[in-house]
């Protein structure tokens, strides 16, 4: 979030122009990792981002949001952290803040926001300055590629110099890498968030070759005022099997008025990640956009009430969380049919279902993989009412284990 400066969305192209996405390079990882456009967790199961963004920099002591963010019903919350422009996130408070998404069992991205309108805002960083910053502290985010994803650089342009987003994206990327952080990168639009240039759309695939465990997140204000903007956005990235998500979105902004419900609706339909802007603490003048009153989460307010409690809001997703956290066997339990669940999907080779550990056969946790048939497994056999073996899952059919 920041001040939007933002110009009219241009036409939508026809997705037909749009070419299909090359084979990428994948940085090996034993983390999160994308996947034909979707987000898998270490343990292969299907992962997709829904909660919640916390001003951390701003806000340090507020460390309880955590705790409410969860409570919410979020699986993910988007951590703001600076590398200098509001302050310097240390290793050690970067430690603390992955803490405490691992007691709450949220997925921590954490967003470096010193690039938030590079080229327009005389006070933005670079995103090789942003690089740079991940690189310095990463003593406390190598080991950590099962709870963290990296989110490069916040809104990285404004509505000038944006056309360098594909070149300086990719050198990010790549200083990243050889600095030894595997872990998942999140890649922001350019245009404060929302891309009505379309450059991160119709330059995604090129990233993606470039670099094959990165997601792509766009902020939806008021470019996307209309449900056909959204889906269109979405639809873009879907059918070229790119991993997106929105990173932002609220349901007021003085830039235009949010359709909500579609972001909302479509997005859950797509299994497409969404994040609301923000737990609390906007000001000037964007106030409208806090979730809660002071940092209470007893105290929701009209956009928390609609996010946390509406129709497609938290509690209607019911998010799963990641299966590091045990939600999905996680090396923990046992599945339907008396056999424990495998601590690893690297335990079964030949994708079957089965593998073998401590010197006995093992399942691999329901929601990991592909099933013979070509359909996913399902993340819960609560997805499988009647009991016939099939289940319905993220809009889509799938197998229970």
């Amino acid at each position: 979030m920041k001040r939007l400066h933002v110009m009219l969305m241009g036409a939508v192209l026809a997705l037909a122009a749009l070419i299909s996405t090359p084979v990428a390079a994948t940085a090996a990882t034993t983390g999160f990792h994308v996947s034909a456009g979707r987000i898998y967790d270490a343990n292969g199961a299907e992962f997709v981002p829904q909660g919640i963004n916390h001003a951390h920099a701003w806000y340090p002591s507020e460390t309880d949001a955590f705790a409410g963010i969860r409570a919410a019903g979020a699986n993910t919350v988007r951590v703001v952290v600076s590398g200098g422009r509001y302050g310097t996130t240390s290793a050690a408070e970067l430690t603390t803040l992955i803490t405490k998404c691992k007691e709450n069992k949220l997925v921590c991205i954490l967003e470096n926001h010193d690039t938030t309108g590079y080229g327009e805002d005389g006070s933005a960083k670079t995103l090789a300055q942003a690089a740079a910053y991940w690189t310095s502290v990463k003593s406390a985010l190598i080991g950590q590629e099962k709870y963290v994803m990296i989110n490069i650089g916040n809104e990285p342009f404004g509505n000038s110099g944006y056309q360098n987003w594909k070149s300086d994206t990719i050198s990010a990327i790549q200083t990243m890498r050889a600095a030894g952080l595997t872990h998942t990168l999140v890649a922001d639009a350019p245009n404060w968030g929302q891309d009505w240039s379309f450059t991160m759309r119709d330059n995604a695939a090129a990233v993606a070759a470039a670099d094959g465990n990165t997601v792509f997140s766009v902020h939806m204000y008021g470019v996307f005022d209309t449900a056909a903007e959204v889906r269109s956005y979405i639809d873009s990235f879907r059918s070229r099997s790119l991993p997106l998500m929105v990173g932002e979105f609220g349901n007021l902004h003085s830039d235009g008025d949010p359709d909500e419900t579609t972001i909302m609706s479509y997005t859950r339909s797509q299994g497409v990640g969404v994040l609301a802007w923000s737990w609390s603490g906007n000001s000037g003048g964007v106030e409208y956009l806090d979730l809660v009153n002071g940092f209470d989460a007893s105290s929701l307010t009209p956009w928390g009430q609609r996010f946390i409690n509406g129709a497609d809001g938290l509690k209607a997703r019911n998010p799963q969380v990641a299966s590091v956290y045990g939600s999905i066997g996680g090396g923990a339990g046992t599945a339907p049919n008396g056999y424990p669940y495998c601590a690893s999907a690297a335990s079964d080779p030949d994708g079957d279902g089965w593998g073998w550990e401590n010197n006995a056969s093992c399942v691999v946790p329901s929601g990991t993989g592909t099933a013979p048939n070509g359909f996913p497994y399902c993340a819960s056999s609560a997805s499988d009412p009647d009991g016939d073996g099939w289940g319905w899952e993220n809009s889509r059919s799938c197998v229970v284990r």
